[in-house]
């Protein structure tokens, strides 16, 4: 079977292994496609090429990224607790957890997921960004 013709296959068969472990950042330009097309329906999510993988942002907040053929969803303790239960790992020291293979399958569950990551992102954007210095 091609990668082409069956993303999760794909993604379960190839890709998990790719990064798993916390090696460095590498990104598969097909799968980073196919991903943006599942969460086209967010609204504006774009990508942007990072160390040979991608970050994915919404609304210029970071709350993905594709490593090789993986998917991670940012997390905290409001959503990370689903990733554990899942057997999902952590990309590196980050707090970025691999998203399940059966959420990827399924678009309604996948939406959940990233509109709980896109929550993270935008909290943890908005508590680093600091205060315009003078007045």
């Amino acid at each position: 079977m091609e990668p082409g013709d069956d993303w999760v296959y794909y993604h379960i068969n190839a890709g998990e292994g790719a990064s798993e472990g916390g090696d460095v950042m590498g990104g598969d330009q097909a799968f980073m496609s196919y991903v943006m097309e599942l969460l086209a329906p967010l609204g504006d999510v774009r990508s942007r090429s990072m160390f040979g993988g991608y970050g994915i942002f919404h609304e210029g907040d970071m709350f993905a990224l594709i490593s090789g053929s993986t998917l991670y969803f940012k997390v905290d303790d409001t959503n990370g607790a689903a990733f554990e239960a899942a057997g999902s790992h952590r990309f590196q020291s980050m707090p970025y957890f691999s998203v399940p293979a059966e959420v990827l399958e399924d678009g309604a569950q996948l939406q959940d997921w990233a509109g709980a990551a896109i929550a993270v992102g935008h909290a943890t954007a908005t508590k680093k960004r600091r205060k315009p210095r003078g007045g």
